[in-house]
């Protein structure tokens, strides 16, 4: 399969859809990718935006957003977490930026400073207030994550969102007046109360929960002692490179950070970051 990401116009015909709602998609058995105009007639008044998110194999997509997640015969909802999960990137990739676009058209309906409806513009993603001229584009939050290191360990920490057994990198976002270097520290300092020194950037991972640009840090530990963060860090550990927890999923920049160390310290060769 091809996929290009990009805006196909609401006037073409046929394409294909998905119907999205809050970090989850419809699906059948087959999958989640639906005749458009099918797609249309089961959702008819419940849709509350569509926008065009791109080419799958030449043929025009489209994502229905849902003000709450319609019950359909032979269809289900599914998180788009599980999709991650399967490891099918591509699909992974489209949904991910369905998830973000619906999650905006369905936030900027109406002006955030005048209340009145806000209209669509032509041929870019914009949102417009024709009475006071607000105008809203899909927005990204710039946040960090970071794998610190010791040596042959590893220091990940665990959230209690997270599923059972499963730690990861520290991460956090960007504050006002903030370069992400300092954020890499304050965050540290606060999660799990140790210093780092040696902050390097390593790539960049677009993250659609709900508008997460993470970059990625590996940083050196210097001092201190884990104190976990009261309320954000169930339990953090320094873990030895030979003998690691379960891991986040291997789409994951957290992954890729923590598979990328090992392979340095051992000697092996280095992951490909999934994009």
């Amino acid at each position: 399969m091809i996929w290009q990401q990009g805006m196909p116009s609401l006037t073409e015909v046929d394409g294909l859809a998905v119907a999205h709602c809050r970090l989850h998609f419809l699906a059948d058995q087959q999958g989640m990718l639906f005749p458009r105009e099918w797609l249309r007639a089961q959702l008819a008044e419940h849709i509350i935006a569509e926008q065009g998110i791109g080419h799958l194999n030449g043929e025009p997509v489209f994502v229905y957003e849902l003000a709450y997640p319609l019950e359909l015969p032979h269809l289900h909802w599914q998180s788009m977490r599980n999709f991650m999960l399967e490891g099918e990137l591509l699909l992974f990739r489209l949904l991910a930026f369905a998830s973000q676009i619906g999650n905006w058209a369905r936030e900027h309906r109406f002006c955030g400073s005048c209340g009145q409806p806000m209209q669509q513009a032509e041929g870019h993603r914009m949102k417009r207030c024709d009475v006071c001229q607000l105008q809203q584009y899909p927005r990204l939050s710039p946040s960090m994550i970071v794998v610190v290191t010791r040596a042959d360990e590893i220091l990940l920490a665990r959230s209690p969102r997270f599923v059972n057994g499963m730690y990861s990198a520290l991460a956090g976002y960007v504050e006002p007046n903030e370069t992400v270097e300092h954020c890499v520290q304050r965050e540290v300092r606060e999660e799990v109360s140790i210093e780092v020194e040696n902050i390097r950037y390593i790539a960049s991972q677009n993250w659609p929960y709900p508008y997460s640009l993470m970059l990625g840090y590996l940083a050196d530990y210097t001092s201190g002692d884990i104190i976990p963060q009261p309320d954000e860090i169930e339990d953090a550990q320094w873990f030895s490179i030979h003998d690691l927890p379960r891991l986040p999923a291997r789409n994951s920049i957290a992954r890729y950070l923590i598979d990328l160390y090992v392979a340095q310290r051992l000697g092996h060769a280095e992951p490909v970051l999934p994009s």
